[in-house]
């Protein structure tokens, strides 16, 4: 019976330290998992931002490219158009200046005379139904910035532009509407009545 207590005793202290040296075991065992599968997150997360980054270049490449392609597609209708005009006949040419119609400084209101010159010159090419191309061009003085100026160009030229294609029912594939700003003046800018007689807008009927 002596000899039974130390032996249980032994017993339990041997069952104890291996208990204890396979929970550290598999304890590390779970660690290191954990430690794996942060390093897992980690990287997915890190590989996720990069796909993210990716996907919006990758849009932002989309949306330019459609630009560019918008952009080139006009253009080359542009070309088309100022390359049918090159080639036909060049029938008439209608001026509005202050000659004979006005545009005031930094306008491109289309006055009530400038309209029925319009009415008057170009209406009998679409009552006659004739398969005519305008080109209509902008010119303006050189008071104010060439980049402004090129734009009230266009902008007068885009007024008969308008007023043609609403009025007369001109198709609108048939007018070029082209800006020249300052840069085609025919008269010296050395007076205001020069400045006014170079704001104009002229028409060209090609056939």
């Amino acid at each position: 019976m002596r000899l039974i207590a130390p032996l249980i005793v032994a017993c339990l202290i041997g069952t104890g330290c291996a208990t204890k040296k396979f929970v550290q075991r598999e304890v590390g065992a779970v660690n290191t998992k954990v430690e794996n599968l942060s390093t897992e997150l980690e990287q997915t997360q890190e590989r996720v931002r990069k796909n993210e980054a990716d996907i919006q270049t990758a849009n932002q490449g989309i949306v330019e490219a459609k630009g560019s392609a918008s952009s080139a597609i006009q253009k080359a209708e542009e070309a088309k158009q100022v390359a049918v005009a090159a080639t036909g006949k060049l029938l008439y040419t209608v001026t509005l200046s202050n000659d004979k119609v006005t545009f005031p400084f930094n306008s491109s209101e289309l006055s009530p005379e400038a309209k029925a010159l319009l009415d008057q010159e170009l209406g009998p090419f679409k009552a006659a139904n004739r398969n005519v191309f305008l080109e209509i061009e902008g010119h303006t003085c050189n008071s104010g910035s060439e980049k402004v100026n090129l734009e009230i160009g266009e902008a007068r030229a885009r007024a008969v532009w308008n007023y043609l294609h609403d009025q007369h029912g001109f198709a609108l594939s048939r007018m070029q509407v082209i800006s020249y700003g300052e840069s085609k003046p025919v008269v010296e800018n050395t007076s205001r009545e020069n400045r006014a007689q170079n704001r104009r807008v002229v028409i060209k009927v090609v056939e």
